[in-house]
């Protein structure tokens, strides 16, 4: 398809750069809380993963999956299921390994192209129920995770899952981890690295010998921080390696159902090479929407419960899920 015309105007005031709209809807956006029914999903490997539903006596389903540190906690993923929620769906935001509040019991936690558990989650939740319409929700890493997943199955992706809605995802891992190196990204970067390095050391305690923390020292950029702990705990060679196996630009031409990607123009930790322009232009399936506005994950609205991002996905479900 061709590139999608935004509506979205941007955010009103103080919202008024990409880091206002990324940082401030992360802190102060308050989400009526769904009423999240847990349940432990036991995995093939011995791990696990945690399940939180929104039940609802339907037969159609919402699965939303989180972006990088996040959880079903965030303000993203629990405004979209409570609006899909009073539109009569049920829905399933799943927290990725070690995102739950419990540490995961393997040496691997999670990654942006990881495509075992979100497999897992879809094939169990329709074990459960036989659902006549299922639309995948991803923001940030959620978002490349689930399109990745549409562009490996592709025409043998399952007939109930109907659409796809992504916002703010990096589909080119290699190009957003050198934006993060930039001093503008600082705040981002500083953050995600703490967050996952708290967790890399819990890993090396818990698998000695493994994960060699003293090279912590050696790491400048966030190629060397994914050199040295990402690639090893998750099974690869080098950065590079893991960068080409996640990004979800390198599958996404197989895509064969409705899928959205909403990327601001002015997200602070997204390049343009996260918007695969060329593939909306030859893929009929695939429809890129890019604002000016937004930041990461933020698209708020003035005077409205929810952000464009609920309000474009129920829009885009309501014109695509048939």
């Amino acid at each position: 398809m061709p590139i999608v015309k935004s509506i979205y105007q941007g955010p009103p005031f103080p919202y008024f750069n990409g880091h206002a709209q990324t940082i401030l809807p992360s802190m102060f956006r308050k989400i009526p809380e769904p009423i999240y029914e847990r349940e432990r999903l036991e995995l093939v490997d011995g791990d696990f993963v945690d399940l939180d539903w929104f039940r609802a006596d339907t037969d159609q389903l919402i699965i939303l999956t989180h972006g990088l540190e996040g959880s079903s906690e965030r303000h993203y993923v629990k405004e979209t299921a409570k609006l899909f929620h009073e539109k009569g769906w049920e829905a399933l935001a799943w927290n990725c390994r070690s995102c739950s509040g419990e540490m995961n019991r393997n040496l691997r936690m999670y990654n942006h192209g990881d495509l075992e558990d979100i497999s897992a989650v879809i094939n169990y939740a329709f074990s459960k129920k036989k659902y006549e319409k299922v639309v995948l929700a991803g923001y940030s890493m959620g978002g490349n995770i689930g399109m990745k997943y549409l562009g490996v199955n592709g025409s043998k992706t399952p007939s109930n899952i109907k659409a796809s809605i992504n916002f703010s995802a990096p589909t080119d891992l290699s190009a957003s981890a050198k934006l993060l190196d930039q001093p503008i990204s600082w705040f981002y970067s500083n953050r995600f690295r703490q967050k996952i390095w708290t967790k890399i050391q819990i890993k090396a305690a818990q698998f000695p010998g493994v994960v060699d923390l003293s090279n912590y020292k050696k790491v400048k950029v966030w190629e060397d921080f994914d050199n040295y702990f990402t690639a090893p705990v998750n099974g690869f060679e080098s950065a590079q390696a893991f960068y080409h196996f996640a990004s979800a630009k390198n599958f996404m031409d197989e895509i064969s159902i409705p899928t959205l990607l909403v990327n601001a123009e002015n997200d602070p930790i997204l390049t343009p090479e996260c918007n695969p322009i060329g593939l909306a232009k030859k893929n009929e399936n695939f429809y890129l929407e890019m604002p000016k506005k937004g930041g990461h994950v933020g698209f708020s609205l003035k005077n409205s419960e929810y952000s464009y991002m609920a309000i474009r996905g129920w829009e885009f479900v309501q014109e695509h899920c048939v």
